[in-house]
């Protein structure tokens, strides 16, 4: 997901998404250890989308204060 969608999403979205996407990276990583993870990839898109909706939270929280 692009920093410019998730922008335009609401406090409460943001903090849906990021523990749906953390959510995610932990099943990835849990099916990497196993071995049934076919798309290693997939681990660093999810980090790096959670990485974005962090710094987009934290760039809201700093804009309001």
């Amino acid at each position: 997901m692009k920093a410019k969608e998730l922008r335009e999403l609401a406090h409460e979205e943001l903090v849906a998404k990021g523990r749906e996407l953390r959510d995610q990276l932990f099943n990835a990583r849990i099916k990497k250890a196993t071995g049934q993870l076919e798309n290693t990839a997939l681990l660093r898109a999810l980090r790096r989308d959670v990485a974005r909706v962090e710094t987009v939270l934290r760039q809201k929280r700093g804009a309001v204060s």
